[in-house]
């Protein structure tokens, strides 16, 4: 039995944490993305937080992302915690990290999801 670590051949699988792997997904779904970004005229920038900051008197769901920013830039922040925490398994995350994706650029960019979707096409 092997162990991972940093001398381990690659046959090996490693360990990521969750957060490690939770940035390389949104890593791999925005450079799927990449010509929309170099395409469209709104810059926009992907932030991964770890939960949003919510005064103790909140009711409503958790949300699952932001969109933030101003004229020049618009920030979408997606909070892995909650993400994570409404998934059943990889599959499921990654799905939903998927539509929370293309639903805030698609809000940036006036476009429809689905248009922006490279696994539909």
């Amino acid at each position: 039995m092997a162990l991972p670590g940093p001398l381990s051949p690659s046959s090996v699988p490693a360990h990521r944490p969750a957060r490690e792997s939770f940035d390389l997904l949104v890593r791999d779904i925005v450079t799927a993305l990449d010509a929309h970004f170099a395409a469209e005229p709104d810059h926009v920038e992907i932030v991964v937080e770890e939960a949003p900051l919510l005064p103790p008197e909140w009711t409503d769901d958790v949300p699952l992302s932001i969109l933030t920013g101003g004229p020049d830039v618009q920030r979408v922040v997606l909070f892995r915690i909650p993400i994570v925490q409404r998934c059943t398994g990889r599959e499921d995350l990654e799905d939903l990290v998927w539509t929370v994706v293309l639903d805030r650029l698609a809000e940036v960019w006036h476009m429809s999801p689905d248009d922006l979707d490279p696994r539909t096409h």
